[in-house]
């Protein structure tokens, strides 16, 4: 059985590609909207983690890094346990548009997985990345 490898997400903001990428790849902007703190190291091959209050984590590496317009990483499937190698990879572009930014965010790597590790995991993060956008557009439209 195939499944789908990939989640995609598009999401119009009235904000220009300056300020959506800087939400996206500075520790302050990641660490308000996605996570209650972030570190990154913003290069390819760099360091990035996350955290929540919860206690919970998330370590990210930096893959690409195209300023304005796009960012990827690779990270670990939730879900599965911490020594294992396998990652999905996360990629934003932005593109400039006449009222601000669409920025799309792919995440791809889910059918390497089992079909119960697949099913958790790529359900979890389609609706965390639903979730994860209105953040981030909250986030943009308070500042």
């Amino acid at each position: 059985m195939s499944f789908p490898d990939r989640i995609e997400r598009t999401v119009e903001v009235a904000h220009p590609p300056a300020r959506v990428w800087a939400a996206l790849t500075t520790a302050e902007g990641l660490g308000t909207w996605f996570g209650n703190q972030a570190k990154i190291d913003l290069r390819p091959g760099g360091s990035a983690q996350m955290t929540w209050d919860s206690g919970d984590k998330a370590e990210m590496r930096v893959e690409r890094v195209e300023e304005p317009t796009v960012f990827g990483f690779t990270w670990q499937i939730h879900g599965l346990p911490e020594d294992d190698p396998r990652r999905t990879y996360v990629e934003f572009t932005l593109e400039p548009t006449a009222a601000g930014t669409r920025l799309t965010v792919v995440e791809s790597g889910f059918a390497q997985l089992p079909e119960d590790a697949y099913r958790k995991a790529y359900q979890g993060n389609t609706e965390g990345w639903a979730h994860e956008l209105g953040e981030l557009v909250d986030y943009l439209d308070a500042a």
